[in-house]
């Protein structure tokens, strides 16, 4: 493909576009917004012509990119699943698609041009008790087939990739890394309006944060038990531990894991926290826990470092890749190291500004222009294989 040919028209599905402000808006929501205003800022100089699927009546997309809405409820899972399956196949014919790419894990079993797939992680494979038996199910199985069909996989990690890699034993050229990227939004405040946020909000002048759903993957009991620890050895501190996040699966068991390590008092949960209240969050906080059995990709952690905060996360599955060395990295499931990391946080502020600046540059490293670049590229290579 050059400048001279007609733009190859490419396809993306973003029904999982949510603009809400519930935890629908979270996660995979923030990478198709994210990754199609990205794609659209940069599409006019390439040989792409893009649409987007989506339900999403709220989003105002970027001149480079048109929006397809189909006429199906498909914000109802059984109906975006029926519509995928059924109708999507003659509607890629009818535009005179030559690429359709999906945002989230699935793409029609049968379609009429070649695809690309984007899987953000494997937890429904290695933390299928943390889904309903349906969605497990039905991911294991559409993932799969869509994996394998797929001229190409996208992964939101290296460690994704290899996860996919070993799952269905697949040729490493077709599964590619393409990271996430962090918004702008993410950066640094002013201190005035954060405190006056903060006074706001009726929140302490110091305190740890943990954000993200509240769900045995995070691992949370690691933090709160070490947490309990720290406090019971600095009775006279009060720096409270802020569970913010939306309930998920045995929730209740966390709830009763802090009632019996009796600091009740100390461990807040806000309960689910609005996407344009995340900066004010992060730039608030003394410090991020993230303790993730597993993770994709982590994008809190590096939302956090980008806002200066400095960060102490798990050394599990993609964590490292984000981290680097900007923070501290801690076997998840050892409280003791747990705590020390906190105390050595807490209690040494040239650690701290250490962790602050080192994150800044890390942070720096992950854009969405660059995941959209990548992702384009992508687009390239699959078309010129196509056409060879």
């Amino acid at each position: 493909m050059d400048g001279t040919k007609t733009p190859a028209h490419v396809v993306l599905n973003a029904l999982l576009l949510n603009l809400s402000a519930t935890y629908r808006s979270a996660g995979i929501s923030q990478y198709e917004q994210h990754v199609l205003e990205a794609l659209g800022h940069i599409q006019a100089n390439s040989p792409f012509r893009l649409t987007a699927i989506t339900g999403e009546h709220q989003w105002h997309p970027p001149a480079g990119i048109r929006v397809y809405t189909p006429q199906w409820p498909v914000h109802h899972p059984l109906a975006r699943i029926l519509w995928e399956q059924g109708r999507l196949g003659r509607v890629l014919k009818r535009m005179n698609a030559q690429l359709y790419h999906g945002l989230a894990f699935v793409a029609p079993l049968h379609t009429p041009v070649p695809t690309v797939v984007t899987v953000h992680d494997l937890s429904f494979v290695h933390h299928a008790d943390t889904f309903p038996a349906w969605k497990a199910l039905y991911l294991k199985w559409f993932t799969r087939a869509s994996i394998r069909r797929a001229r190409r996989v996208i992964a939101v990690s290296e460690s994704t990739r290899q996860d996919v890699i070993q799952w269905l034993s697949l040729p490493p050229h077709r599964v590619v890394t393409v990271y996430n990227g962090v918004s702008s939004r993410f950066r640094p405040l002013p201190k005035p309006q954060v405190e006056a946020w903060r006074r706001e909000k009726g929140l302490p002048a110091q305190f740890i944060l943990y954000l993200g759903t509240l769900q045995p993957r995070k691992n949370i009991a690691t933090l709160v038990r070490a947490y309990a620890q720290w406090r019971q050895a600095h009775p006279h501190v009060s720096i409270p531990l802020i569970l913010a996040g939306a309930k998920g699966w045995y929730y209740q068991d966390l709830f009763r894991l802090v009632e019996t390590l009796g600091v009740r008092e100390d461990v807040l949960f806000p309960g689910f926290v609005p996407s344009s209240e995340l900066p004010y969050w992060y730039n608030a906080a003394t410090l991020f826990a993230y303790p993730s059995l597993f993770e994709g990709f982590g994008l809190p952690v590096l939302e956090a470092m980008a806002c200066g905060t400095p960060v102490i996360a798990a050394n599990t599955t993609s964590l490292p890749e984000l981290v680097g060395s900007a923070g501290l990295l801690i076997p998840p499931t050892d409280t003791h190291q747990w705590q020390r990391a906190l105390e050595r946080v807490l209690g040494d502020p040239s650690l701290r500004d250490h962790l602050v600046q080192q994150g800044l540059e890390r942070a720096r490293v992950f854009t969405w222009e660059r995941t959209a670049r990548e992702t384009l590229a992508v687009y390239h290579r699959v078309l010129e294989e196509h056409h060879a």
